[in-house]
């Protein structure tokens, strides 16, 4: 099924996407990558204030490179998502609706999507130019510091990407395996 949907979102339009679903994004959406989520997770753990508002948000996992002249960013490819695992419950347990990257997840990253009404969605990995276009700003909204990890708020137009893990605890990376065998 072909979708379009406006981020941030809630846990019912969460709930409604199923593994496998193509989504098209538009709205705001976040940067942030594994020194990025280090940093989130040491402030939780000091009990202080995250740089963003996680509830229904998106994180995608993406440091950009530099943007050419006259554009908002460069390429803007996925990464490896389960580096992330770590602190990923935690983000989810504070409402965050769902991460973009590539890769599979751990078991207890499905059960926080689970628990949570959140997805996982994947894009495109190696299609970080291509990418780029469904991109029309950026701006580094926290950890300057940390260069191409640092926090970018990025507003997005039909951003394209697949659901790989639903908040049922449908997979699609597991889903197409159980496909391919019984043929």
């Amino acid at each position: 099924m072909e979708r379009h949907i406006q981020a941030p979102f809630d846990s019912k339009t969460a709930a409604s996407l199923r593994a496998g679903d193509y989504v098209y994004l538009t709205g705001t959406i976040y940067t942030a990558r594994d020194a990025a989520h280090k940093r989130m997770y040491e402030n939780l753990q000091k009990g202080e204030k995250l740089p963003l508002e996680i509830e229904g948000n998106v994180l995608y996992y993406m440091g950009p490179s530099p943007a050419r002249p006259g554009k908002p960013i460069g390429s803007a490819g996925p990464t490896t998502a389960s580096r992330m695992d770590k602190y990923t419950p935690a983000l989810l347990d504070l409402g965050l609706r769902a991460m973009i990257g590539k890769g599979r997840r751990s078991p207890e990253v499905k059960e926080a999507l689970i628990r949570n009404g959140a997805v996982y969605f994947a894009a495109v990995g190696g299609a970080g130019a291509l990418l780029s276009r469904a991109i029309l700003s950026s701006e580094v909204i926290a950890y300057d510091d940390l260069g191409t990890e640092a926090i970018h708020k990025l507003q997005v137009k039909d951003f394209p990407v697949i659901v790989v893990m639903d908040c049922q605890g449908r997979n699609l990376y597991e889903m197409a395996v159980q496909s391919y065998s019984r043929e």
